[in-house]
């Protein structure tokens, strides 16, 4: 019989928006996080803003990395994010790099890889992803991803001119 009781994991969750005040969506999906069963906020990065990873003519986005901890399943956690963004308004069936008035992303999900049909982690694309990097490494900079090395070790070999990327004050 497990007496310890729940364990708690470390989760990373990406946070972007160029649509719909995208400084206010990111904030205001970053506090729903903290509201999450099972879960505590732990701490958000500083926000990025960076030009669309593919260059289409769309807006800027707003980035930013929220670290948690929570008892809960890495799919649960994914679904709990997307009920997030369903209540912020998004529709799932947005254009792939398109504009978003929110998109959160499992990240790391304490320290494992996991590559199931819908959810894969790390997330595809991470290591030459600045705008995860660069707030990733704020807040996490011992943070190793599974299979890549350290976040700060990409974060300072990731171009930081495609996409354009700036930290925000």
């Amino acid at each position: 019989m497990n007496t310890r009781g729940p364990r708690w994991r470390p989760a990373y969750i990406g946070v972007g928006s160029n649509l719909g005040s995208p400084r206010k969506q990111v904030e205001r999906a970053a506090a729903a996080l903290g509201a999450i069963d099972a879960t505590v906020l732990v701490k958000t990065s500083p926000l990025y803003r960076s030009a669309p990873l593919d260059g289409s003519d769309q807006p800027d986005y707003i980035n930013a990395v929220s670290a948690l901890l929570t008892q809960l399943d890495a799919a649960t956690l994914l679904w709990r994010l997307q009920e997030i963004e369903r209540a912020q308004g998004r529709s799932h069936d947005d254009i792939k790099w398109g504009p978003r008035i929110i998109d959160l992303d499992l990240l790391v999900y304490s320290g494992v890889s996991i590559d199931e049909k819908d959810l894969k982690v790390p997330h595809p694309g991470i290591s030459q992803r600045n705008f995860v990097l660069l707030p990733l490494c704020d807040i996490a900079p011992h943070l190793r991803i599974p299979g890549l090395g350290s976040v700060c070790r990409l974060a300072a070999a990731v171009d930081t001119t495609k996409p354009r990327i700036e930290k925000l004050t």
